[in-house]
């Protein structure tokens, strides 16, 4: 149970290591959560500050994920490494230090989810990527990639792995409940594509 705790308390405090809220402070001299969307996220960092603090705030964030599932599965071994990745998604997006209005954890999730089994999360951020390719819309990609890797691992990764599916799952409806508003605004039709300010 000790173990359990540690997991959970250091995979939270991971995630509220808030990239774009400290790049933004430091090399702006601005709090991106009054600025765009008002997500502290790669996303609004990227229409806000402009792709290299975007790119690094990406990779840091999913860093962020992977650091977490190393210390929960040193700690407690497999199911620590899972139960890690859902808290360091928890952490970014809820961020203690920050109010609790971070990201939406997209980039924090893959970095988790790839870390544990990557070819399921691969080959959902391919499709991601082709969605937003297409559409211009990276909530739409984020929100099908995700939500699609539960179902890609029930195909492909052998055996069967309730433990696994659960965690994927897990993620799968934080990220949708984070980007419920983003949801509403591409069935309004309002939502941002790249390259807009937001509406």
């Amino acid at each position: 149970m000790l173990n359990i705790l540690l997991v959970i308390l250091i995979s939270y405090a991971i995630g509220n290591f808030s990239t774009s809220f400290i790049l933004g402070k430091l090399i702006k001299k601005t709090d991106i959560r009054t600025k765009g969307s008002g997500n502290a996220g790669a996303t609004n960092a990227l229409r806000v500050f402009g792709k290299k603090i975007a790119i690094i705030t990406f990779l840091f964030d999913a860093l962020k994920g992977i650091i977490a599932v190393i210390i929960g599965q040193m700690l407690l071994g497999y199911s620590g490494s899972l139960i890690a990745g859902v808290f360091a998604v928890i952490g970014h997006d809820f961020p203690i230090v920050l109010k609790f209005k971070g990201g939406k954890g997209i980039a924090t999730t893959i970095g988790a989810a790839t870390f544990i089994n990557p070819v399921p999360a691969l080959i959902a951020i391919i499709i991601g990527i082709l969605i937003i390719i297409k559409t211009k819309y990276v909530s739409l990609g984020s929100v099908l990639a995700i939500s699609l890797v539960p179902f890609i691992a029930l195909l492909i990764v052998r055996p069967f792995d309730l433990k696994y599916i659960l965690f994927l799952v897990v993620l799968a409806a934080i990220a949708v409940f984070r980007h419920k508003s983003n949801i509403k605004r591409l069935l309004n039709g309002e939502e941002s594509k790249i390259g807009q300010k937001s509406k």
